[in-house]
């Protein structure tokens, strides 16, 4: 409750902020006010078209984070339990985490042209390294102890893969969707603005274009409003997921 209240007044104190800058700054075109900001808001919400975006981004986001922990966690324990595997992939790996986000747009316009997959396939190559690297390193700070007694009681390999591994990677889970999930709304907007064709990269693409500033703040918050109610249904979700591996 305390936490909360905390939250709650660092909310105001921001609002507050703003709009004490709005006045003093006087530029509409760098921070309109809070209430032409509202009014957009609103307008925004009773609309079709954005709840549509809304369903855009939002899929893409979980298409994009779902790909990166199917693929990401499965190669990472693989990688980390074979130190030759993991040579031989390391330098792909570094390679595909050093392109630029930018590099990766113009290749997918080049391929696949303005759509929906192109977002999906750029936030997944970089949002991949991060989660394959942190598995990586989960696996081998792994208790050795764990596993030389789950070897001496001929614990089945399902077991050990689910009660140890999976058991002692959950942190690193948590930390990986922790980066991640931040990393890949960002990557997701600008993905849209640059090479989508629905979402709210879009939205904020056309108010670009009607030269609306509260408008593309009204839409910048409400997709940080819906990045941090995804984290925190993601945490909540994993709280109940972790008693299942408590080790």
């Amino acid at each position: 409750m305390i936490k909360l209240k905390r939250i709650i007044l660092g909310l105001i104190l921001f609002l507050i902020i703003w709009q004490v800058l709005a006045i003093y700054l006087d530029a509409n075109t760098i921070i309109p006010g809070l209430g032409e900001i509202f009014r957009e808001l609103t307008s925004l919400i009773a609309k079709k078209a954005f709840l549509l975006a809304v369903v855009s981004t939002v899929s893409k986001v979980v298409i994009a984070l779902s790909l990166t922990l199917l693929i990401g966690l499965p190669l990472g324990l693989l990688l980390g339990t074979n130190n030759k595997f993991f040579d031989m992939f390391r330098p792909i790996i570094m390679i595909i985490q050093a392109v630029p986000v930018i590099s990766w747009l113009t290749l997918v316009i080049f391929a696949w042209g303005i759509g929906f997959k192109g977002p999906i396939i750029i936030t997944f190559l970089s949002l991949f390294p991060i989660a394959l690297l942190t598995t990586v390193s989960g696996v081998r700070n792994l208790d050795k102890n764990l596993l030389e007694m789950a070897k001496l009681y001929q614990v089945p390999r399902w077991l050990i893969i689910k009660d140890i591994y999976l058991g002692s990677l959950l942190p690193f889970i948590i930390a990986i969707l922790d980066v991640t999930l931040g990393q890949a709304w960002k990557v997701i907007l600008v993905s849209e603005y640059l090479c989508g064709n629905s979402g709210l990269g879009v939205l904020i693409l056309a108010a670009r274009y009607e030269v609306n500033p509260p408008k593309v703040w009204a839409l910048t918050f409400l997709a940080v409003l819906l990045g941090l109610f995804t984290e925190r249904l993601v945490k909540f979700l994993l709280g109940k997921v972790a008693k299942q591996w408590v080790i």
